[in-house]
Order: C-alpha cells, then structure tokens, then sequence
C-alpha cells in the first residue's frame, strides 16, 4: 500500500466517525432519539436484504459469463461494490448508509465500477498494478 493511500485511510478513520456523529445528533435534534434508532436500524435490515439479493444476482451474472468465456471483470467489480456496500450498510451511520446503498443499488453502481475501472487502468498504465495468468 502507497504512502498516499495509508493517508488517505487514516484521514478517513478519523473524519468518518466524526461526521457521522455529527449527523447523528443532527438526526436526534429533527426526528427524535427513537425514530434515529428505528431509522438506523431499518436502513441496516434493508440494507443487508438488497446486498444479499444483489450479492446472488452479481455471483449468478458472473457464472453465466464465465460458463460462455468471457472474462467476468466488471461483473467482479460489482460484486466487489455490492460487498462493499454491504458492510457499509452493516455499519452504524447515514453517511455509510447513503453510500452503501448506492453501492449496492444496481442503477448508481455502474459510476462506482467506472471509477474502479479508471484506477485500474491507471495503475496499471504506471506499471504499479500487474496482471500475471497462471499456466502460461
């Protein structure tokens, strides 16, 4: 892992929580104590029930590409956004719960996948990423 990626997550260990705490409080002040407990949890439930629907759509998906031969790499990628999302939608918070959904949610995770797809690309343009086949 780069030095600039090991910033980035530790920055993001320490403003995540904070904003989401934030928000948190902001949500008590305009709904209530209990009405944010209910809403938090039922974003979680709701939230599991689309990655366990998607997460079988994406394994089904990719299954069928492999059986045809083609390279199952964006339906990869998606699998990887919807396990993602689910631990987002896992995890306490609104902001988490914003982004996990659009993970998950199949007509937003295509700009996700997109934007995973230009990191690769670059990376491997930099040579920082290489693919190696086996058994050739």
């Amino acid at each position: 892992m780069g030095k600039g990626i090991g910033k980035w997550i530790i920055a993001l260990i320490i403003i995540v929580p904070l904003l989401e705490w934030y928000v948190f409080l902001q949500m008590i002040e305009w709904i209530g104590g209990w009405n944010t407990l209910i809403l938090l949890l039922t974003t979680s439930l709701v939230g599991i029930l689309m990655m366990r629907f998607e997460g079988r759509k994406v394994i089904e998906d990719t299954k069928q590409q492999m059986d045809a031969g083609e390279p199952p790499g964006r339906r990869m990628l998606d699998g990887l956004c919807v396990f993602v999302g689910g631990v987002m939608l896992v995890l306490p918070g609104f902001i988490l719960d914003i982004i996990g959904f659009t993970l998950v949610f199949p007509l937003t995770r295509p700009i996700y996948r997109n934007l995973l797809l230009r990191w690769i690309e670059k990376r491997m343009k930099k040579g920082s990423i290489t693919i190696h086949r086996g058994g050739q």
